[in-house]
């Protein structure tokens, strides 16, 4: 099997880097996805990760994700700023096509990264289970 067969490709925000809005290419403020350390770790036990990220394709983007990546302490085996061959793409933006271009469609329309839901399901828990200030009464929830 090629190289390229054995190479898994990472998108950077929202896969790896918890992405909490974009501040430009070379501006990497936030925290590593919840288990994306070990993850990678075992990845690389088996294959070649690369990073792809849309940020590499502006000046400075792949040194400020190499930097990123060093302080947190994750080890990947590149970032680059194109799409490379590989076995498997992880992107938090990306449709698995299988097919079927009306169902893409779907896809398509309704479609929201996985932290958008993630967090909105985090205030709607926050909210429901804030406890009422001693003596007074908590208002309902907004609907």
């Amino acid at each position: 099997m090629s190289d390229a067969r054995r190479t898994v490709c990472l998108d950077f925000d929202g896969v790896i880097h918890l992405n909490n809005g974009t501040h430009g290419a070379t501006i990497i403020s936030g925290e590593p996805v919840a288990g994306v350390v070990h993850a990678i770790e075992q990845m690389r036990e088996q294959y070649k990760v690369v990073i792809f990220s849309a940020r590499c394709s502006e000046p400075g983007g792949v040194e400020a994700i190499k930097d990123w990546l060093s302080v947190q302490g994750i080890e990947v085996d590149g970032v680059v700023d194109y799409k490379p061959l590989a076995l498997v793409y992880v992107d938090d933006r990306g449709l698995s096509f299988d097919g079927d271009w009306s169902a893409t469609m779907d896809q398509i329309e309704g479609f929201e990264p996985w932290y958008v839901h993630h967090n909105r399901e985090k205030a709607r828990k926050r909210q429901r289970f804030q406890l009422p200030v001693r003596g007074r009464r908590r208002a309902p929830p907004p609907r």
